[in-house]
């Protein structure tokens, strides 16, 4: 790997630090291990994480994460079941 390279990444990975990280746990209170949606600066983009519960501690201090509110998850909900079934189609009428 290159220097250059090297300093770029160091540099997009310092200003990741500027961004507010959301999270917003999918799974029980009581599992084993915490199922969790992960995102930086947009609730909308996010990855699906799971981690045994002292590590999910851990993450959340390290990265200063935000729980998402009840209007970001009922927005990212409503977002996906567009991708999944469509506005204006027969499935979309089925499902509701």
């Amino acid at each position: 790997m290159s220097t250059n390279h090297m300093t770029t990444v160091g540099a997009d990975v310092a200003g990741l630090d500027s961004y507010v990280k959301y999270i917003r746990v999918r799974s029980d209170e009581n599992a084993r291990f915490v199922e969790f949606d992960f995102a930086i600066g947009d609730p909308m983009l996010f990855v699906e994480l799971i981690m045994p519960k002292t590590a999910f501690e851990h993450f959340c201090t390290a990265n200063d994460v935000v729980f998402m509110t009840r209007e970001q998850q009922e927005s990212v909900d409503a977002e996906m079941e567009k991708w999944r079934y469509g506005e204006e189609t027969l499935m979309a009428k089925n499902h509701s």
